[in-house]
């Protein structure tokens, strides 16, 4: 699949455009990339459940009722991106160069970019509508201030309501000014990505529901799309080095099957060659003379014969990695989906139960704790609710590095 048909949202796709036009030097590209993932996925004190691509959720409570936690967005890393990163750092500079001319170096550095970039714009994306939720807040906790003020003024409410309405506002409007900063960091991770200033046309105002940011994955993806993987393609690489029979090697070894089932979920295919054991099968003798079939190598020698079976059992391991980093992500699919549609109805029914207990509360029937916690209860519900929103849209860019996507702009690319 192509980017995108990955990242629908036309805004997004013209961030995307320009990161990939304006990062000509790929080494400078990566260092700016981890420049801007250490600021997208730390600096984000501002009233947010940490979350991550895993769907880990949670919120930390602070002083005087104040959820006082970090935001922070990590879409797993593939294997070949773990690859990435770790020769950027061990390797010398001549080194690194001469890998990143090669295909997968290619793919894997620009792979990584689509992906960040597309990070970035999701956290700014989630921190804008968090800092919508907050500024409404900020009204609504007014509002419920001025009501308080008169109501002491008449002899029917307290001082201690007043002061309470008054110090919940003050938590709001810091909420704000936190948020606001957030967001300031948000755009300037992204500008660092995208390789310089962006207009404000191309920055979203809100994440939504993510549906009309990120595509739909099809039924029935084949998983051929793998072999676009730059680990896969690597490891074939060194197989044809050892005179290997490709052709052989993935009758053997790659599964022709859907990826992808009903919804867009893991296809029974895909999570019953995990079951069925097929993986933990080594390639007998027949089929290794299959792969291996009187090619130049001097198949006599032992230290030949070492490399190519080395050069067999990475092909293995890369295709079992690919299937098993896509199988995973449908997986978190699925429960991220029902987590989600959980966190939708808490919200709905938070904001149902606010509105009632503050009419009970104007009618005199109840005292000011009751509306003042069903605000607190329904401020984090919201909050929530962008979390789990913020979850959904990682696991796409998750699943877009699992699918080895990247070089082409469509699914059905012109051959490389």
């Amino acid at each position: 699949m192509g980017w995108r048909d990955f990242f629908t949202d036309p805004r997004l796709q013209q961030v995307i455009g320009k990161a990939l036009a304006d990062n000509r030097n790929l080494r400078t590209t990566l260092a700016n990339v981890e420049r801007a993932r250490a600021l997208y996925r730390v600096n984000r004190a501002a009233l947010f459940p940490i979350v991550n691509a895993s769907a880990t959720l949670s919120a930390v409570q602070g002083t005087q009722g104040r959820i006082t936690d970090n935001f922070l967005v990590q879409a797993g890393s593939s294997a070949y991106e773990i690859d990435l990163w770790g020769r950027l750092r061990n390797l010398s500079a001549a080194g690194f160069e001469t890998w990143l001319a090669t295909e997968e170096g290619r793919k894997s550095t620009q792979i990584a970019l689509v992906a960040e970039t597309a990070s970035a714009w999701l956290s700014y994306a989630a921190t804008a509508d968090a800092l919508r939720i907050a500024r409404e807040t900020v009204a609504t906790r007014k509002e419920t201030l001025a009501v308080n003020v008169r109501r002491e003024a008449n002899g029917i409410g307290t001082k201690l309501d007043v002061a309470t309405a008054t110090s919940q506002l003050n938590t709001a409007e810091a909420a704000v000014a936190d948020l606001q900063t957030s967001l300031a960091q948000a755009r300037n991770a992204l500008e660092l990505i995208a390789g310089g200033p962006l207009p404000d046309d191309v920055l979203p105002t809100t994440l939504g529901a993510g549906d009309q940011v990120l595509g739909a994955l099809p039924v029935g993806l084949s998983s051929e799309v793998l072999l676009r993987r730059p680990d896969v393609l690597s490891a074939e690489h060194s197989l044809k080095a050892t005179y290997a029979n490709i052709g052989a090697a993935r009758a053997a070894f790659f599964p022709a099957l859907s990826l992808t089932g009903l919804f867009g979920f893991a296809s029974a295919g895909l999570t019953q060659i995990f079951d069925s054991g097929d993986f933990q099968k080594s390639a007998n003798v027949a089929v290794r003379q299959r792969i291996f079939d009187g090619g130049a190598t001097a198949n006599n020698l032992a230290a030949a014969k070492a490399s190519r079976d080395a050069a067999l059992a990475t092909y293995e391991g890369a295709i079992q990695t690919a299937f098993r980093e896509v199988a995973d992500a449908l997986a978190r699919r699925g429960t991220i989906e029902e987590r989600l549609r959980a966190q939708t109805s808490l919200e709905v029914n938070a904001a149902t139960a606010y509105r009632l207990s503050k009419l009970r509360y104007e009618a005199g029937v109840a005292n000011f704790l009751e509306p003042l916690d069903a605000q607190r209860t329904l401020y984090t519900a919201q909050q929530s609710l962008i979390s789990a929103r913020l979850i959904k849209a990682s696991n796409m860019v998750e699943l877009y590095r699992a699918l080895g996507g990247g070089l082409v702009e469509t699914t059905v690319p012109a051959e490389e």
